[in-house]
């Protein structure tokens, strides 16, 4: 074979190569193109969800923001055929878990339960590591208790006018107990001094059980807490209930006067409990998962429990919680700068 033989095989040789590699790059584009667009992705509400759901909850183990994570997420589980795992991350006041939450991809696959610090935390911190509106996607309301205003027994007080009267002739020395700045019973009492023009002392705690126990044992002097944590203690003679902070009597408790009731006209405080997802989640997801909530929260065992531990079920749709929360962020902004209280 001559040299200018040799030369045109080995060009039509590369010229094949050449095409070959471009069709072979072509085959695989387009078939992951289609496979892009076939597969299920995680984000995909036809085929949501398809592995495990975090459940996080800012708070310990423990009292009714850790029941209903365990309720919502087993029956989440037995509905769908997937793991749904709680996560308990307390800890600066509900800052750790929350904004964990808030960086947490939009994919319906992290959940937080929030609870009434949740409205009142943008008017308790000043630069909190989110936006409370911007930055979640409310899925549902599951329910709301009311706060007791308990009082020792060995105070000569028998109802909150005679409270109100004790504390305007001896400004400053009562004291009053809660579990810590911006929790709902600190901010029930802020709102009632706001509302009543009293001076009583706060003494703050790290949780409801050592607050009752110093109220117990006469180191302070009032205090108001959810119903199912002092109602025990009501019931013994061991406290004095004097009324109730929601709008309407408790079951639990229905002998004891709302504190609206008792004189303080326009007093309501509720205690609720809701739970929301990541900003930016596809409404098939969200429609989902409220559903499915709102399924669960009608079931008998659940309502037992919910009823159990003092508390009403609520549900509704994603837009009803969410008005709600601008309500509590602006009702608690104006209580806290009527009260004086510093960011921290």
């Amino acid at each position: 074979m001559s040299e200018t033989q040799w030369a045109e095989v080995t060009s039509s040789a590369r010229r094949l190569v050449h095409f070959a590699c471009r069709a072979l790059i072509a085959f695989l584009v387009g078939a992951t193109a289609a496979s892009a667009q076939t597969a299920p992705t995680s984000a995909d509400p036809e085929n949501y969800p398809n592995r495990t759901i975090r459940y996080i909850v800012p708070y310990p183990p423990g009292g009714f923001n850790d029941t209903l994570a365990r309720l919502v997420s087993q029956k989440l589980a037995e509905a769908w055929g997937v793991p749904v795992v709680v996560e308990n991350r307390p800890g600066g006041g509900t800052l750790i878990g929350t904004e964990a939450v808030a960086k947490a991809p939009a994919d319906g696959y992290t959940l937080l339960g929030v609870a009434f610090p949740f409205g009142a935390n943008p008017s308790i911190y000043k630069n909190l590591p989110y936006d409370t509106v911007k930055d979640f996607t409310p899925l549902v309301f599951a329910g709301q208790t009311q706060n007791l205003l308990v009082i020792k027994p060995s105070m000569p007080i028998n109802s909150v006018k005679e409270l109100i009267d004790y504390a305007r002739k001896n400004p400053g020395k009562v004291s009053y107990g809660s579990t810590g700045t911006g929790s709902s019973d600190h901010l029930s009492m802020e709102l009632f001094k706001s509302m009543t023009g009293i001076d009583i002392v706060h003494v703050p705690y790290k949780g409801s059980a050592p607050m009752v126990n110093d109220l117990l044992g006469g180191h302070i002097d009032i205090a108001f807490d959810n119903t199912p944590n002092v109602l025990p203690q009501v019931k013994a003679d061991k406290l004095r209930a004097l009324g109730v902070s929601s709008k309407t009597r408790s079951a639990l408790a229905p002998n004891v006067s709302t504190v609206s009731e008792a004189g303080v006209s326009g007093y309501e405080v509720t205690v609720w409990f809701g739970i929301v997802g990541p900003a930016g989640m596809r409404s098939e997801i969200v429609q989902k998962l409220n559903a499915q909530m709102n399924s669960i929260f009608k079931m008998d065992d659940v309502k037992r429990r919910f009823v159990d531990q003092g508390v009403d079920p609520v549900g509704g749709a994603p837009s009803q919680f969410a008005d709600h929360i601008r309500a509590e962020i602006q009702k608690w902004a104006k209580v806290v700068k009527d009260a004086n209280i510093q960011p921290e």
